[in-house]
């Protein structure tokens, strides 16, 4: 019997920016970034297409410090910062060894 191939030939990918913690509390593990690539990196050999959205729980969260009086949009431009944060880190990981 053949092989059918992946199930899905499209896939979005939404990971929050935790998902990029490792055992740490704050910022980027590297090892979990490298884990990242490499699954992602294993659904492109098989000639799944992946979109990834990716959060920044991992750097910023905008929502506490407007509790503690920050100006709420200035809060959600540094959220949205850590997001690129974020995206840059994963796309560089995945530039550098889109598959090992």
């Amino acid at each position: 019997m053949k092989n059918p191939g992946p199930k899905y030939r499209r896939v979005l990918l939404k990971l929050s920016g935790e998902a990029l913690l490792g055992e740490a509390d704050h910022g980027i593990d590297p090892d979990t970034l490298k884990t990242v690539a490499f699954e992602v990196g294993e659904l492109r050999t098989m000639g799944v297409q992946v979109a990834m959205v990716i959060g920044a729980g991992n750097i910023f969260r905008g929502a506490v410090l407007a509790d503690r009086g920050m100006d709420r949009v200035a809060a959600d431009h540094i959220g949205m910062l850590g997001t690129v944060i974020n995206a840059l880190a994963l796309q560089d990981e995945l530039v550098r060894h889109p598959h090992q």
